[in-house]
């Protein structure tokens, strides 16, 4: 019988990577092409979508984490290693990438002079990381499996 809680972890793990394409991916850009939608609403939209991401990211990392806690015999280490890249890539966009954003944002909401940066490139390539750790973690767990 397949444990209960290595299904969770995977359907965890694809749903996180799910919200990735969905709001990285997709709504990030998206929004500013909607009618009426101006930078400053769109960079507001942002903050509280982007806010809201990391949150539900950290419930999904103490959920995944619980799963693996309890399957801690049948979680290889490849799987571990990727997960504990994933916690690194949100700890790094909570603790500094998401607060410089913001305040940028805020910035240029509030109407002061925003210098061009890389920190949207950097976001950008550690959600593509994170993307590909979170995918490699959903298909080992499936190997466990089968």
């Amino acid at each position: 019988m397949i444990p209960f809680s290595l299904i969770l972890s995977i359907a965890f793990s694809f749903i996180w990577s799910g919200l990735i394409i969905g709001i990285s991916f997709m709504e990030a850009w998206l929004k500013f092409k909607a009618p009426n939608v101006t930078i400053p609403i769109g960079l507001g939209i942002g903050k509280i979508v982007f806010g809201t991401l990391n949150k539900v990211e950290w419930i999904l990392i103490t959920l995944i984490s619980i799963c693996f806690f309890i399957e801690k015999s049948s979680i290889n280490s490849a799987c571990i290693s990727f997960f504990l890249g994933q916690i690194l890539i949100v700890l790094l966009q909570t603790l500094w990438l998401l607060p410089k954003l913001d305040s940028r944002a805020d910035d240029y909401i509030n109407g002061k002079s925003v210098v061009p940066s890389n920190l949207h490139l950097y976001y950008i390539f550690l959600e593509f990381i994170k993307l590909t750790l979170l995918i490699a973690t959903g298909i080992l767990l499936i190997k466990i499996i089968y």
